[in-house]
């Protein structure tokens, strides 16, 4: 199903619509300030499931969550006072950071190492979201593993359709990924330049 959403003005009944689907256990695709992703409740293992399938997705390949605020983050990730000050001055951004994840981040999708990617987009809608459910969501690109990603919804095969329950449709978006910084040691480590650009100093 494709639905509409308002990008500067998000209508709340359409994302309680939404969250309702992704509470009970659907898959979403929904924009964020970079590409589109693709996610599910992080707490439905099922649904995590079905996206490595969707995605053809090595089960050793971990996923990134999207939280609301720095405060949420700190809920499921470690944070030192370093990390928590560059978060506060990129975040919202097209960021993703890898942390430390705490024992209540669900173990089904965070790496070996046990860290975690989470991110906090500047895109109205899917911050919208995850407030709304109460927790974070999964945030994975819109394509098959190692293949280009979709800059529309409209591309996909009508096979990708049938396993995707509710597609949020905001027109075009950039293939320009997140910036990937590794905070889970003492020292940043950027591991993928991508939309977000970096102060001088990290």
């Amino acid at each position: 199903m494709f639905l509409e959403i308002n990008p500067q003005n998000p209508e709340p009944e359409k994302i309680e619509q939404v969250v309702e689907v992704l509470k009970n256990g659907g898959i979403i695709v929904y924009p964020t300030d970079t590409i589109y992703g693709l996610g599910c409740d992080i707490f439905n293992k099922k649904a995590i499931e079905k996206i490595y399938q969707l995605k053809k997705r090595e089960r050793k390949k971990p996923l990134s969550i999207i939280c609301s605020d720095p405060k949420q983050i700190a809920e499921y990730a470690l944070l030192s006072d370093y990390a928590f000050r560059l978060l506060k001055k990129l975040l919202p951004g097209p960021y993703t950071f890898i942390l430390k994840a705490k024992h209540k981040t669900p173990q089904s999708f965070i790496a070996k190492n046990k860290t975690v990617g989470v991110r906090i987009p500047a895109d109205k809608i899917c911050l919208a979201l995850v407030k709304k459910l109460g927790n974070p969501i999964i945030t994975t690109s819109l394509n098959l593993s190692g293949q280009e990603v979709f800059t529309n919804p409209e591309e996909l095969s009508k096979e990708l359709l049938n396993k995707i329950d509710l597609i949020i449709d905001v027109g075009s978006l950039s293939a320009e990924p997140s910036t990937v910084i590794d905070l889970s040691n003492s020292l940043p480590v950027i591991l993928r330049q991508g939309k977000g650009k970096l102060p001088l100093k990290i």
